[in-house]
């Protein structure tokens, strides 16, 4: 059995993506910025007519770098795994100043 944190490769992932959809406005800038190409648009609309991006469920590394090319305060969330365990966003910002 795989641990709930493990994405079809074998590898764990290391983050946590979410996104609003009342905020995503759907540019894709964050899904060209994605390293591991784990964010893509989706299908739907949203109630502003968007097609919002989301999370592929797996290969998040945390990296923030979505994070940081989305123009939409609050659209984007990025929290870094430790064991399983969501940890805060204002740490993944600051490993991203570094």
């Amino acid at each position: 059995m795989t641990s709930p944190e493990k994405t079809g490769t074998g590898k764990r992932d290391r983050g946590l993506l979410r996104v609003d959809g009342n905020e995503c406005k759907g540019c894709g800038l964050c899904i060209e910025a994605c390293p591991p190409k784990a964010i893509h648009l989706s299908e739907q609309l949203n109630h502003y007519g968007y097609r919002t991006a989301t999370y592929n469920g797996s290969g998040c590394t945390g990296c923030g770098i979505c994070f940081l090319a989305c123009p939409e305060p609050g659209a984007i969330t990025v929290l870094r795994l430790r064991h399983g365990v969501a940890v805060q966003q204002q740490e993944v910002l600051a490993c991203a100043s570094n």
